[in-house]
């Protein structure tokens, strides 16, 4: 049988009409589309129809051909994450089985994520051992943000007093990104910071905001000398911060000739 038959004949069972079932939620339109079998309702949809029928989710997907088999353990742990159960959302993917090519990656990655959450939750708590045993729980092999979760997994066991022996992806996009915020609010101190903690001082992004962290200090030569750096490669943006620069320096030719440059 069909999903949207099954659902169908929970609802007459149940004793309730198509406007009765879909609440608020859902218009009778949709539903009717669901039971004719013309529209398949998101997970969500499905969950809330399930709930005011009384049924389980995975009620309605078991005979539903196409479905994956493990559709309802990855709604159940996709459920447990979003609400912060995290240990939840481990157990609701133990039982797997057989592989899955339809949501082994979700699986994998929500595995993956539910580990991290619970392993910096034990790293606040004092809990080392523990936090370094679900660490060594989370797959290898990611299919999604592999790079990203890695960074996390290896920082995590750096603030466990682990050795950390493989190399750390670089941070310097984000450092960049966080320099960028605390200058939009005025923390040019605090930006400096974040640059200065930055691998790579060579690209014009770093010069051109380490150049404005010296612009917000007045720190006009230093200034001056990081949006030259930059020049090369951002001409429009640098023109206008060197003005600046070469007039509170006192060097007036050269506040004029990149008064030029950026007027055109």
């Amino acid at each position: 049988m069909e999903l949207g038959q099954k659902l169908r004949q929970a609802r007459l069972e149940a004793g309730l009409s198509q406007r009765q079932l879909c609440g608020e939620e859902i218009t009778r339109n949709m539903l009717s589309q669901i039971e004719n079998g013309t529209a398949r309702p998101s997970m969500k949809t499905l969950g809330y129809l399930a709930s005011r029928l009384g049924k389980s989710v995975g009620y309605f997907l078991d005979e539903d051909r196409g479905m994956s088999p493990h559709l309802q353990a990855v709604t159940q742990a996709r459920a447990c994450y979003d609400a912060g159960d995290f240990a939840g959302a481990t157990r609701a993917l133990e039982e797997w089985g057989e592989p899955d090519p339809a949501l082994d990656r979700e699986k994998t990655l929500l595995t993956a994520l539910a580990y991290l959450e619970l392993a910096a939750q034990a790293a606040a708590q004092g809990r080392v051992r523990h936090a370094e045993a679900l660490l060594e729980k989370i797959p290898r092999e990611l299919p999604y943000c592999a790079q990203e979760l890695e960074r996390r997994r290896l920082l995590l066991l750096g603030t466990l007093g682990r050795r950390v022996s493989r190399e750390l992806p670089s941070l310097d996009d984000e450092l960049l990104l966080r320099a960028g915020e605390a200058l939009a609010a005025g923390d040019s101190g605090r930006a400096a910071a974040l640059l200065e903690a930055a691998e790579n001082h060579s690209g014009p992004r770093w010069a051109m905001l380490r150049g404005e962290t010296y612009l917000a200090q007045e720190d006009y030569a230093q200034a001056a000398a990081c949006f030259h750096q930059a020049e090369a490669a951002l001409p429009r943006e640098t023109a206008p911060r060197l003005e600046i620069c070469y007039r509170e320096l006192g060097d007036f030719r050269q506040a004029y000739r990149y008064a030029k440059m950026g007027g055109r």
